[in-house]
């Protein structure tokens, strides 16, 4: 059985129904915002910060039974700047699918409500998400009910369905099988990713969706081949130490440990022509913006399920992701913004939240509808489940709020 550590998640958007295409392009392009229009609404949200004794954003969610895992992935999304912005702003109205946008796009309109409402409120009195919640059970029927969720399996959905509706691609065109192994892994990559984004381009994507590679090799030939595959996340082992403290980066190294393929899980190897012993290895082709690290807590056996509840030690700034990038990989340095905390055990638990203000820049604990002031050191602890980063920007960059 392939370890655990192998199970990172690709999500490939359904094919939802083909639009017209009113110009060669078949991706639509948002309006462009002037840096100084930025600058100025964000600015603008500080001032009404100012003026007002309960800063925005800070604002809890009501439990609805149950949905403690929706209200804290929620508030992660919306302490994540560039997402805020693009809801606060209702540039989302512009990607919408050009066919019957209303029908189309009730999930992303209710998302960004609920946004707004969260950072327009004028009290510190709770949201009721209810709206929300119902168009997600018609997106995702699994949500039905009050039966307690996985936040990491939520947060996937929700961005699959957010994608789907601001998708730019309003024609996907079809796949075909191109042969890229005369290709450097470089320009293999780039080919792989500019395929992709013929398919699945949005804002979401711009945001979450970076690029994993495989390598396997041949023990006997020495043969290399390559995958590329985009993703959203990364589902990283919890590693166990006998002694000493695991840390974030020894979760990573397991993750990106060479592993050997044989018995029932020989490939086929290429040169060979037959299956062969390989080893595998995963990095980091291409960093996103926002990257989100999910703690595999849980794991299933044919008796129950259990949970590790290991503390593992994560940077709340500079993350140096370098180790784990392909040679080619651009700079990887990544600030902590949000986490999913879930308290507990396998049966059953509470999710909440800790989230760094984005105009603010200080840390608050999220339980549904409190929301109340931590301090840094509070935001490591057992209880961390999945991790959201946000890439730093570069060295002595002159503007450094969130972009569009």
């Amino acid at each position: 059985m392939p370890s655990l550590r192998h199970s990172y998640t690709v999500t490939v958007p359904e094919e939802p129904a083909a639009f017209p295409v009113d110009k060669p392009d078949l991706r639509r392009k948002s309006p462009s915002l002037s840096r100084s229009k930025l600058v100025s609404t964000f600015m603008g949200l500080i001032i009404n910060q100012a003026k007002n004794k309960s800063p925005q954003g800070l604002v809890g969610l009501r439990n609805l039974g149950n949905t403690c895992f929706m209200n804290s992935i929620l508030q992660c999304l919306s302490n994540t700047p560039e997402l805020r912005d693009y809801c606060l702003r209702n540039v989302h109205r512009a990607d919408l699918n050009n066919s019957n946008c209303t029908a189309n796009a009730a999930l992303m309109e209710e998302f960004a409500k609920l946004t707004q409402s969260l950072w327009t409120s004028v009290n510190n009195e709770a949201i009721s998400p209810s709206d929300f919640k119902s168009q997600i059970q018609r997106f995702a029927p699994k949500f039905v009910g009050c039966n307690q969720q996985d936040a990491q399996e939520f947060l996937r959905f929700l961005l699959d369905g957010l994608h789907n509706e601001v998708n730019r691609v309003t024609v996907r065109p079809k796949v075909y099988v191109e042969d890229f192994d005369h290709l450097s892994d470089d320009e293999k990559g780039k080919r792989m990713w500019n395929m992709y984004l013929e398919r699945e381009d949005s804002k979401v994507v711009d945001l979450f969706v970076g690029q994993l590679k495989s390598s396997v090799t041949c023990t006997v030939c020495g043969f290399r081949s390559t995958v590329f595959d985009p993703f959203w996340d990364l589902s990283i082992p919890v590693a166990q130490k006998s002694s000493g403290e695991v840390t974030l980066r020894d979760c990573l190294r397991l993750f990106t440990k060479e592993d050997v393929l044989d018995g029932e899980e020989r490939p086929t190897c290429n040169r060979c022509k037959t299956r062969r012993k390989c080893t595998k290895r995963f990095s980091v082709q291409k960093f996103p913006q926002i990257l989100v690290l999910h703690l595999k807590r849980f794991s299933d056996s044919n008796i129950r399920t259990s949970k590790l509840s290991t503390y593992v030690n994560f940077p709340l700034k500079e993350l140096d992701l370098r180790e784990f990038a392909s040679e080619s990989s651009e700079r990887a340095v990544y600030n902590l913004y949000a986490v999913s905390n879930h308290s507990g055990n396998a049966l059953g638990g509470h999710y909440t939240a800790y989230c760094k203000n984005p105009a603010l820049g200080e840390w608050h604990s999220y339980n549904d509808s409190r929301v109340s002031p931590v301090s840094s050191s509070q935001v490591r602890s057992s209880n961390a489940y999945v991790l959201f980063y946000e890439l730093a920007p570069p060295p002595h960059s002159k503007y450094q709020t969130c972009r569009l």
